[in-house]
């Protein structure tokens, strides 16, 4: 399939599509809408795991020094009662375990990533502020990311504090933290970009663009999903190519508002489409 055939297939599609599909560091070979803003879900975490280690190397946190675990937030609109998450609405109950207990922020930022615990986000930023995860958007170069709001933080949102991200803003993220891992970039030293690599590797969800791979292949990657959207981010680091960002971010009915697998979700299929597509093409793109 062409990148034409694809955009064909894609205009087809309720809603909105966007696209991201190019080499770390280059022009990238494909766009689609690359610039459409669309909320966020929980892509925005890929972003706060980079604020947390930009604080741990900076020597503001101790990744593995003990924290409690409450589920008491300050909302992001001042004056407004504190907010907390519902139970049901989260994705771990390892974290969920924890609460009135302790543990460590890195066990919290891999628990945020892998499994996308709404409660580990909320007790992550927290302790590094939503001023340090603009800043991390800043310096990737993402031109209309947002993250304005905890999750769940109902009052923000009502008052129009939001989170939002672009398909080219995610590709800028995820390849900086790529390229960082080889050689010094804007977000944190290489040893710090490839341990954050790490967490992304071993993503759990993976019924979305990993879903479109051969089996095996490594995908550093977050993807996040609420009713009506569907988003998958990440870099594919293929043996026989170099790595390359895949991003594919879905405002559609088509999304079914879980992490039901790529069976039961038609977004999920669209993602895994764009992602083989890629693949397929991962020797010639720019």
């Amino acid at each position: 399939m062409t990148w034409d055939e694809l955009d064909a297939h894609l205009d087809g599609v309720p809603g909105t599509v966007s696209a991201y599909v190019g080499r770390v560091g280059a022009t990238p070979t494909w766009t689609r809408h690359a610039d459409a803003t669309h909320y966020a879900a929980s892509t925005m975490k890929a972003a706060v795991l980079v604020a947390l280690h930009r604080a741990a190397e900076a020597g503001a946190l101790d990744l593995d020094a003990p924290v409690p675990v409450r589920n008491e937030f300050d909302s992001a609109l001042p004056g407004t009662p504190r907010f907390s998450c519902a139970r049901h609405y989260d994705n771990d109950e390892a974290v969920w375990e924890r609460v009135g207990a302790e543990a460590t922020l890195r066990w919290l930022a891999h628990r945020m990533i892998v499994r996308s615990s709404n409660l580990a986000t909320n007790l992550v930023i927290g302790h590094v502020g939503l001023p340090a995860v603009a800043r991390v958007w800043d310096l990737a170069g993402a031109r209309h990311s947002v993250t304005g709001r905890g999750i769940e933080d109902f009052a923000a949102r009502e008052a129009g504090v939001t989170n939002l991200v672009t398909a080219a803003d995610l590709a800028a993220l995820l390849g900086a933290l790529a390229a960082g891992a080889e050689t010094p970039g804007p977000l944190a030293s290489p040893a710090g970009c490839a341990a954050m690599l790490d967490v992304l590797f071993a993503q759990e969800h993976r019924e979305d663009l990993a879903a479109g791979l051969p089996e095996g292949t490594r995908i550093a990657h977050k993807n996040g999903w609420v009713r009506g959207v569907r988003h998958g981010a990440g870099v594919v680091f293929p043996d026989d190519a170099p790595p390359y960002a895949v991003v594919v971010c879905t405002t559609t009915d088509l999304a079914d508002g879980g992490p039901s697998g790529e069976e039961d979700d038609d977004a999920c299929r669209l993602i895994a489409r764009v992602s083989a597509a890629a693949w397929a093409a991962r020797h010639d793109l720019t």
